[in-house]
């Protein structure tokens, strides 16, 4: 069967987010009235597996080996069926 994967990957409260400061910083600049702004990395992973228990099963494994660092990062995904 095939599935999507919609992986997102952000810092865990506490970590440096100079990307986040800088935007904020450009958008209050452009007066805009924000208080914080935190950046987070979105995948979105097409695969093939026999059902969705092994589907989350591979993009968990993927996510703890490659696509978040467990000591900074924060990770959630969603998995839909594509027919």
């Amino acid at each position: 069967m095939k599935y999507r994967a919609k992986v997102e990957v952000e810092l865990k409260p506490g970590h440096s987010d100079p990307e986040g400061e800088t935007t904020k910083q450009a958008l209050a600049e452009l007066k805009y009235p924000v208080k914080s702004v935190g950046i987070s990395k979105v995948y979105t992973i097409a695969l093939e597996a026999r059902n969705a228990a092994e589907t989350k099963r591979l993009v968990d494994e993927m996510c703890k080996r490659l696509l978040a660092n467990p000591v900074k990062d924060n990770y959630r995904f969603e998995i839909e069926e594509v027919k």
